[in-house]
């Protein structure tokens, strides 16, 4: 590391909480709440769906998506946003962060658009364009994963650049109340226009024919705070961290630094005259002996505390229209019509947003760079193993109706602490452990792994969850597990995330060149392979 890029890289370090800071996470926290909005807005219209497109003329109750078409919906995004997350990991190694910052954005805004205009002659059709957009929706979404944990991790100050980070992905919490409240004004609106009857008394009534409006306005809302901030994320410059030490353009780096930041950089070193093979050791690969030795277990840890929290974080989200219908927290569909029951589910979706899930976030930005990333994941898989046990074994009691608001503070217990744990480490800590050069494609594979812990939740529990007496078999789906066997293997899952923690470094209050080990490259370009260096080698595990 050249005496310049030491002056670029101490200057970020040292900066002062500045306004540009908080734009940055508003404009990278936007992304976010637009993959909020849109990943966890759709549970709140499936159930419209298939009321849609699959009740049968005469039927004595509401259609309701058969298991493919549901987790189609329910997963094709998922799939698009682990393609995505490996793509734009990559991506922005190769070609720096802010090329390929820009385009995700523009994906999500004309995919959000396109997923409400889904057209076809049947209800097959329908979905199947509906899945086709969502894909590539998806496909934005998890570009924003790596550029926008990697741009905001570059940018701050190490003093508080695990409240920088969280903050971007804190924005998710609204995104998944936005769209609770989105679905509860819509299917206001409507049902107050049309006052349709619930399906027991009227089942052709109960479904008026504007109700196809309802998803399609809820779904393309999304487009809307991603096109608001569209024009400041083109105008945001490379970070001087990837330009430094990637480009290795410091003179570049102190210029971008300037336009953004107030910060000093100490005069300009004359560069050292790079001798060929200089650089070989300490410029190593991804799939290299040197990356495994030094990176290899933290990688590991990050993609595997990821992989499990998802499975338990995506399951709980998508379903948590099931899992209320279970324990008698919403009516039985006949019950209610159609925009009724959008109402009632996105109802429900919101409360659990502002007790626990909003404010878990947050909590994170609070206390991350005081208490540590370790002890925030250590203590969110702890609690979400307690909450899920004290859910699922005592079960029969939960489904009790004078329980049910019992069962929701427990519930929203199992939120709080997935956000104030690790839903929010699992995104810091991948942006700033690993070298600048391989960060980016590090952080997408750790959300990768995670994004495919959320297909197995999502595709999982639709059968898992369904009940073991086939006479409780729900709306035509195949009998499974049932719902209490469901969260008790959902607790083991927490409690197995709990102990791969233990391969994650704790990163509070140090620089990402220490985190990453970039500082024993430069003793290794300077032929320093002394004691004093060989005893940084090793990064606490």
């Amino acid at each position: 590391m050249a005496g310049d890029q030491r002056d670029v890289l101490n200057a970020l370090d040292v900066a002062k909480t500045q306004w540009y800071h908080f734009t940055a996470i508003v404009v990278a926290g936007m992304g976010f709440f637009t993959d909020a909005y849109d990943l966890f807005s759709i549970p709140n219209v499936t159930k419209l769906l298939g009321r849609i497109y699959y009740t049968e003329q005469g039927s004595k109750k509401p259609g309701s998506l058969p298991p493919g078409p549901s987790m189609a919906v329910n997963g094709v995004a998922l799939c698009g946003t682990l393609a995505g997350q490996l793509f734009f990991g990559w991506l922005g190694d190769k070609l720096g962060r802010k090329k390929a910052y820009g385009i995700t954005l523009a994906l999500m805004v004309i995919s959000s658009l396109a997923s409400g205009l889904s057209f076809g002659d049947t209800p097959k059709g329908v979905i199947t364009t509906l899945c086709f957009f969502r894909f590539w929706l998806g496909f934005g979404i998890g570009g924003d994963y790596p550029l926008s944990a990697t741009i905001m991790s570059e940018y701050a100050n190490k003093k508080t650049r695990g409240a920088f980070i969280a903050a971007v992905f804190a924005m998710q919490g609204f995104g998944i109340l936005v769209g609770g409240i989105v679905s509860l004004i819509v299917a206001a609106a409507f049902d107050h226009a049309y006052k349709a009857p619930s399906y027991d008394k009227d089942p052709v009534a109960s479904l008026p024919r504007q109700a196809d409006y309802v998803w399609r306005i809820i779904l393309m809302f999304g487009a809307v705070p991603a096109a608001l901030t569209f024009y400041s994320r083109a105008k945001m410059p490379e970070t001087a961290r990837y330009t430094a030490l990637v480009a290795r353009n410091e003179k570049q780096a102190a210029l971008d630094m300037a336009k953004v930041l107030q910060v000093e950089v100490g005069e300009e070193q004359p560069k050292k005259e790079e001798k060929p093979n200089e650089r070989g050791r300490a410029n190593f690969g991804l799939f290299s002996h040197e990356f495994a030795r030094r990176h290899g277990l933290h990688l590991l840890g990050t993609c595997t505390t990821w992989f499990l929290l998802d499975i338990a974080y995506y399951s709980s989200n998508l379903f948590q229209k099931d899992i209320y219908s279970a324990v008698g927290w919403i009516p039985h569909a006949g019950e209610m019509s159609a925009l009724q029951e959008v109402y009632k589910v996105a109802r429900a979706s919101v409360l659990i947003a502002l007790c626990g899930t909003v404010p878990g976030y947050w909590f994170t930005v609070a206390f991350i760079d005081i208490l540590g990333r370790f002890f925030i994941q250590l203590m969110g898989f702890f609690f979400m193993t307690v909450f899920m046990f004290a859910l699922a074994i005592p079960y029969d009691h939960w489904t009790k109706k004078e329980n049910r608001a019992g069962f929701l503070v427990m519930y929203a217990l199992t939120f709080f602490f997935a956000n104030f744990g690790p839903n929010a480490t699992t995104f810091v800590v991948p942006a700033e452990i690993f070298p600048a050069r391989l960060r980016s494609t590090c952080h997408g594979l750790s959300s990768a792994a995670g994004k495919a812990g959320a297909i197995v939740g999502a595709f999982g529990f639709l059968y898992a969850a369904q009940s073991k007496d086939p006479n409780k078999t729900d709306e035509g789906y195949p009998t499974g597990i049932g719902m209490k066997n469901t969260l008790i293997i959902l607790g083991c899952i927490n409690f197995v995330g709990l102990l791969f923690t233990f391969l994650v470094p704790e990163s509070k209050g140090k620089s990402l060149e220490e985190l990453s080990r970039e500082n024993e490259e430069e003793e290794e370009e300077n032929g320093d392979h002394g004691t004093e260096s060989a005893s940084r080698r090793t990064v606490p595990v």
